[in-house]
């Protein structure tokens, strides 16, 4: 049986920190290697849920925790990090499992504040050689800028394949191979994600580790039990014969696959106390709630005052952070951080969703905002609240045929072609209305801010994320719409006045 997986924000001084939650039991801090975040424990978190409450916070700076406010953190900045969320969440000790540069924030806290944790599981512990760390510093973390034309993300898809042929990956020897290489394009999707989700910040935990010494103590140190291991294949595997003598309560070794080393990881942990917490702190502003119906089974991202009035909806293939302003906002199932929607869903299952979700917050709304094709499901959303919808840059085409045919694929190739794809479409959308009708008669206004990279990343990140972008867009234009008395206001740009719009 597995246990499901909650997320939440948590707020320390300034800086947002993002955990997922599952389990009962013991409390166990899981922390993730970088360029990752939390979600690389799902499967672990599930499948350990009935024996610990798992808890996997994001790192400063990764997935959806904002970065330290430190100009370059070293390690220990990062297990401080560490150690402020613990507090905040209201956690003082507990077991914790982390794997490589995760492994390494945990083992540093644990040498400085030795009860922190009651027992501590070390994936893979690195002790670098001065030569090794000279080679880090000289080409291992180079900046992630976006660029105009999408080179950077041509550049990433290569950098996290070739990971998996070479260590490091930019050390393309013969002696340099690994034997674990592969071209999984799943895979090197959940850590491209990972990386567009950091953006340059991905260098900072990284490089905290890269450049640290070894911080495991002495033998004879008086210290909670310790367990470093790994597989036969991780490049860590290689550094265990560069440990010294260690306490006697801590112990090595090499497991000959990843499936024994889960297993030797969970009975390690399992075979020690920790204490048990019954209540864990989070954010009132932001957050996940679950909402279940015939057609969805999950959480859906919100943001903003639950004593607003009105809920903002996105367009398809956007999320909410590109309403900055909105009071109230939520991602659109199948959207940003929101859980996946049914493959068969229509427009009234989608506005279902949002249905549920208003009322499991407890919100109550008079209007119900959507942007350009959303305007269509804010429409179905007021109609079953009794309230009235607005839509805004309400920029729905008449002729749906040619906008279905036209939505593309963005399924992983293991070439990293649908990255490409998806910037060129945010950069020709920014230009011409239909975006895949490039001509001059199909030009529409634009500031230089529309097309800063910056910009063109977010809505590319947005885009890459929006796993039911093609068939909300597909349901929306295809499926009956709301009746004109549905809409207090509908709004349309300037530069449509020429275009073939369709309108309540």
């Amino acid at each position: 049986m597995t246990s499901p997986i909650t997320r939440h924000y948590l707020t320390i001084g300034k800086r947002r920190v993002h955990y997922r939650k599952c389990g009962s039991g013991p409390t166990l801090l899981m922390v993730h290697q970088s360029p990752r975040s939390g979600a690389e424990y799902e499967r672990l978190m599930s499948e350990w849920g009935e024996h610990f409450t798992c808890i996997a916070p994001d790192s400063p700076g990764y997935g959806n925790s904002d970065p330290l406010e430190i100009a370059d953190p070293k390690l220990a900045d990062f297990s401080q990090g560490l150690a402020d969320f613990m507090d905040a969440l209201g956690v003082k000790q507990s077991l914790v499992y982390g794997f490589h540069s995760g492994g390494a924030i945990a083992m540093n806290l644990m040498v400085r504040e030795k009860q922190r944790f009651t027992a501590f599981f070390c994936g893979g512990y690195p002790i670098w050689n001065k030569a090794e760390q000279e080679s880090f510093a000289a080409g291992y973390l180079p900046r992630f800028i976006p660029t105009a034309y999408g080179e950077h993300i041509t550049w990433l898809w290569a950098r996290i394949m070739e990971q998996s042929w070479f260590f490091p990956w930019y050390d393309v020897r013969n002696e340099t191979r690994l034997t674990l290489a592969g071209a999984d394009p799943i895979r090197i999707n959940a850590m491209v994600h990972e990386v567009l989700d950091a953006g340059d910040n991905y260098r900072f935990g990284y490089n905290a580790v890269l450049q640290a010494g070894s911080d495991i103590p002495a033998a004879g140190t008086e210290i909670n039990p310790a367990k470093i291991a790994t597989y036969q294949g991780d490049p860590l595997a290689l550094h265990m014969d560069r440990y010294s003598e260690f306490p006697s309560t801590w112990s090595y070794e090499v497991l000959p696959d990843m499936a024994s080393y889960e297993r030797t990881v969970f009975e390690f942990l399992k075979s020690h106390d920790g204490p048990t917490h019954d209540q864990f702190a989070e954010d009132k502003n932001a957050g996940f709630v679950s909402v279940k119906t015939p057609a969805f089974d999950g959480l859906i991202h919100w943001r903003g005052n639950l004593q607003s009035k009105t809920l903002s909806l996105h367009a398809p293939g956007q999320s909410m952070e590109l309403l900055p302003d909105a009071e109230l906002a939520f991602d659109l199932p199948g959207h940003g951080l929101s859980s996946p929607i049914s493959n068969s869903a229509k427009a009234v299952d989608f506005a279902e969703v949002i249905v549920q979700a208003i009322q499991n917050l407890g919100l109550s709304l008079n209007e119900i905002i959507g942007e350009e094709i959303s305007a269509i499901l804010a429409g179905h959303v007021a109609q079953r609240l009794a309230v009235k919808a607005i839509g805004i840059n309400a920029v729905v085409p008449a002729d749906a045929k040619s906008w279905i045919e036209s939505l593309p694929d963005f399924t992983p190739d293991k070439y990293g072609n649908y990255l490409s794809r998806a910037w060129r479409i945010i950069r020709m959308g920014t230009f011409f209305w239909p975006w895949f009708d490039v001509k001059y008669a199909n030009s529409i206004p634009f500031e230089e801010s529309d097309h800063d990279p910056k910009l063109i990343a977010l809505k590319h990140r947005a885009l890459l994320r929006a796993s039911a972008y093609q068939q909300l867009t597909q349901v929306l234009l295809s499926d009956e719409r709301p009746t004109a008395d549905t809409y207090s206001s509908w709004q349309v740009p300037d530069w449509t006045h020429d275009r073939a719009l369709w309108r309540p």
